[in-house]
């Protein structure tokens, strides 16, 4: 099933990175701003009813990409009511799960069950197919969010699994829901940072944890696809290993244990996106030493010391290695920072 038609479409500019569509009421009158929000908010979604004040104060902005059939927006608005009425459904049902994790504010919600008031860190749910009421700041103030709309055939959950989860309280600050906040954030922070190419494994690893955090939560990933699973487990593990780099002793054996897996079948997680888990650490490891390089504020610190943190304790075996990654010199590139690097 296609997704929304919203007119936002992945858009790059001329070094085909990704670049965001964006909107802010802001930029229109104040007699328009209402139904112009309202008509975003039913192209990224589905049609709803908006009930607001329509003065100089309602204020909303989102930054919306779209990675194939899903969207990633974020938002920042003014207290404001949106409904989903049977009527609506009735009229136009295209399918779509929506998940929000509220950044700043509070949200309350409305649906079959009692009344729910979500905060910083937590993620909320609805779907378009089940009437519900949302109330954006109900205890006044701005509302951030960052939030995915995506249609219910893209999830390798059933129809039942689905209806289940949704309105569910879920953390975005630990297991699954910490990955899955890690990667809005990063897409929210720097969509320039991702290309055209990139969309589709975007969008893959989008719906595996969104169908990882749904199945945590109703305790069932044993519904999810084997490749699911795979490819879940494979971004815990490179989340740990991220969480770890500066610890020398972060080997293959360490890692399997923490994750109750063997070392073979860690080896074989990686080889199936043509890596190694030592290449992985190591390039994480340069990665982070070569951010340390290039930032001013540690232009005191001697580039030993440096490597030293991210687990390269001989100087000339991190300069052969920086030299190999990004084709010059830890100190030319300190001195340099602004140049075009490239990495094996």
């Amino acid at each position: 099933m296609a997704g929304p038609a919203l007119g936002l479409h992945l858009v790059c500019d001329k070094s085909g990175a990704m670049i965001e569509k964006t909107f802010s009421t802001e930029d229109l009158s104040v007699t328009d701003r209402v139904d112009a929000w309202q008509e975003k908010l039913t192209h990224v979604h589905a049609p709803v009813d908006l009930m607001c004040h329509p003065d100089s104060d309602f204020y909303a902005q989102q930054r919306a990409v779209q990675l194939g059939d899903a969207f990633v927006w974020s938002s920042v608005m003014s207290s404001q009511t949106i409904r989903r009425t049977p009527q609506l459904i009735r009229r136009s049902d295209p399918e779509v799960i929506h998940l929000s994790l509220i950044t700043r504010g509070t949200v309350g919600f409305r649906m079959d069950g009692p009344d729910a008031l979500y905060g910083p860190c937590e993620l909320r749910t609805n779907d378009s197919s089940h009437p519900f009421e949302i109330l954006m700041g109900p205890e006044g103030g701005l509302v951030n969010a960052v939030s995915v709309d995506v249609p219910r055939v893209r999830l390798p959950l059933s129809s039942n699994d689905l209806d289940r989860v949704i309105g569910h309280r879920m953390s975005g600050q630990e297991g699954v829901g910490a990955l899955l906040t890690a990667f809005l954030t990063a897409m929210h922070g720097s969509p320039q940072s991702f290309t055209a190419a990139d969309a589709p494994r975007l969008e893959t690893i989008l719906v595996d944890l969104l169908a990882a955090v749904f199945a945590h939560t109703l305790d069932a990933a044993e519904c999810l696809p084997a490749e699911s699973r795979r490819r879940t487990l494979t971004l815990r593990i490179q989340a740990f290993i991220g969480n770890h780099l500066n610890d020398p002793g972060l080997t293959p054996p360490t890692i399997a244990t923490a994750h109750h897996i063997s070392v073979s079948y860690l080896h074989r997680l990686f080889q199936e996106h043509g890596l190694t888990v030592s290449g992985w650490i190591r390039r994480q490891r340069l990665e982070n030493a070569r951010r340390d390089l290039a930032d001013p504020a540690l232009r005191s610190i001697p580039i030993h010391v440096i490597a030293a943190r991210w687990c390269f304790p001989r100087a000339a075996d991190f300069s052969r290695a920086f030299r190999a990654a990004y084709g010059q010199p830890p100190s030319d590139y300190r001195n340099h920072p602004e140049q075009t690097l490239f990495q094996a």
